[in-house]
């Protein structure tokens, strides 16, 4: 028997059948769009919604390792504490059945023959690709040619290795893995730690079964090796990231090994006891399916209870207590870039936390000329060191997604956030700007009078409510706050040039003291830019 014959076709059909699954999965992905930005809502809801959240992810981008490589991500980001994580982490084993079933519908679905079907997809994604000119139809013309891709790879992967039915030796493999748990479960979970796919890992494994060589009892151990297999890519990402994203990592390895374990224990009863002839004889792509499924949704709902103990215990392994976030950290990661439609909404969330820590600024900035406080003068310098620091971060990390295979409409959302950003930031600047003018006046122990202040406190009340409406149109979105917004700098512009005309005749009657009168004239020019600043804001509202 020649196996080069045999490896060569089987390699190319696990790269087919891996492409195909990566073309398919960026299809749907980019077809849920907008559902998929917002599942990051339901981050804080509770455990079973972060196990729904984990399903419907890995079933779109079909991965459970990039599934939980995004957990990691998003804890070492702050952005979702342990128990968030472990609700995902379980439902991401759920959702990696779903390429299983798929590939075993040409068993249970007949018209779904691979001989037939693929290249029919294929060639029909393709026609839809050249002629479609709208970008649903290029998603979907994604999807199809990822599945006929897939059927052709494993298709090709089965051809491959029917004619190992007539060795021995190779039967002999599975017989062994079948007899011997142990040896099954580091078989699959070696193989699925090479190729950092458990779903590519059950595919190979679906095709020897179609070739009829693979055993139940061997299939079964194999089956839950694939599931501690997949860890390993969460645990290499792992590396470098702080404890509690380490952590993330080790729960997910925990909760598949715990489970491998207590279902081990139940097949090697039920194959000594209950049904032996079972074992022997040869499994079937759907009974894959259906073993998969099973153990990943029986692992789910026996651990679900006790989930809490198993993050106590990774906890103490990994020698990590959550801690608070300092606010000037970005809470963005890297590893979740694998997904572009959730770093996009990783990246709005942070510009919108970015902007609140502005609004609350400007409160505090509204005040701290006529009280003079000096812990609010400090405050601010430090809310500006905070922003400085979000808007590196956040500029460098919408840099890196613009630079991935993201579509026009989410190019120019990127673009829309990166002046924000710079918009927001500036503001904060007159922030500062105003306590430095607060810190002058404590100096100089003197202060605006009583005319004074009441305009300026009404400048005050006009540019914040400015950028109050600015920032709640961007964070919902609303184009009437928008256009409420350009309004309000209209009225800043007018009342700036009114206040400095009325101001500038007190200095000359010598109503008012020089130096405060300075400050004054100052301030007005800050508050006025606040306001062409909150507008820009508010046009990249309207634009978007």
């Amino acid at each position: 028997m020649n196996y080069l014959d045999i490896i060569i076709p089987f390699v190319g059909g696990l790269g087919m059948f891996i492409y195909g699954m990566q073309i398919m999965a960026q299809g749907l992905e980019n077809a849920a769009g907008n559902k998929m930005k917002s599942l990051l809502e339901v981050l804080t809801k509770n455990k079973l919604m972060g196990v729904l959240l984990g399903a419907v992810i890995t079933a779109v981008i079909q991965s459970s390792s990039a599934t939980t490589v995004m957990v990691v991500g998003f804890v070492n980001a702050g952005i979702m504490n342990l128990t968030q994580a472990m609700g995902v982490i379980m439902g991401a084993n759920i959702g990696t059945t779903v390429t299983g079933w798929l590939v075993s519908a040409v068993e249970w679905a007949k018209f779904l023959s691979p001989s037939k079907l693929a290249p029919i997809a294929v060639m029909l994604g393709v026609i839809i690709m050249l002629t479609g000119k709208r970008r649903s139809s290029k998603e979907i013309a994604s999807i199809i040619v990822g599945f006929g891709l897939l059927f052709i790879g494993i298709t090709t992967m089965s051809s491959a290795v029917s004619p190992l039915q007539e060795s021995e030796s190779f039967c002999n493999i599975f017989v062994t893995l079948g007899d011997n748990p142990l040896l099954g479960i580091l078989a699959g979970a070696f193989v699925t730690a090479v190729i950092q796919s458990s779903s590519a890992s059950v595919g190979i494994l679906q095709s020897l079964a179609a070739a009829g060589l693979v055993p139940f009892s061997a299939a079964v151990y194999i089956i839950m090796g694939q599931n501690i297999g997949t860890c390993v890519t969460a645990i290499l990402s792992s590396l470098g990231a702080k404890k509690n994203a380490k952590t993330a990592a080790l729960m997910h390895l925990l909760f598949n090994v715990i489970g491998t374990v207590l279902f081990s224990a139940v097949a090697i009863i039920y194959y000594e006891f209950v049904n032996p002839e079972i074992g022997f004889g040869y499994i079937t792509q759907t009974q894959i399916s259906m073993v998969h499924t099973a153990f990943n949704i029986g692992t789910t709902v026996l651990l679900f209870p006790v989930s809490g103990w198993i993050i106590k215990l990774a906890k103490k392994i990994g020698r990590v207590d959550e801690d608070t976030q300092d606010k000037s950290i970005v809470l963005l990661d890297d590893r979740i870039l694998e997904t572009p439609v959730i770093a996009l909404q990783s990246t709005v969330r942070e510009v919108a936390r970015m902007a609140q820590i502005v609004e609350d600024s400007l409160m505090v900035a509204k005040d701290v000329l006529f009280t003079l406080k000096e812990d609010d003068i400090q405050l601010l310098k430090e809310e500006e060191t905070t922003v400085d620091k979000l808007s590196a971060g956040i500029t460098e990390y919408a840099i890196k997604l613009s630079s991935l295979q993201v579509s026009e409409k989410e190019h120019q959302e990127v673009a829309h956030l990166l002046q924000m950003v710079s918009d927001i930031e500036r503001i904060s600047d007159y922030c500062e700007n105003i306590s430095e003018f607060a810190e002058t006046l404590h100096e100089k122990k003197v202060s605006f009078s009583e005319v004074g202040t009441r305009q300026l406190k009404e400048m005050f009340d006009v540019c914040v409510d400015s950028y109050r409406y600015a920032f709640e149109a961007f964070a919902e979105q609303n184009k009437e706050k928008a256009l409420t917004v350009i309004e309000k700098e209209t009225q800043a512009d007018d009342l700036e040039i009114s206040l400095r005309s009325k101001h500038i005749k007190r200095l000359a009657s010598n109503q008012c003291n020089t130096e405060a009168g300075i400050v004054f004239l100052d301030t007005l020019v800050c508050l006025e830019r606040i306001s062409d600043h909150a507008r820009n804001i508010a046009e990249e509202v309207l634009e978007n």
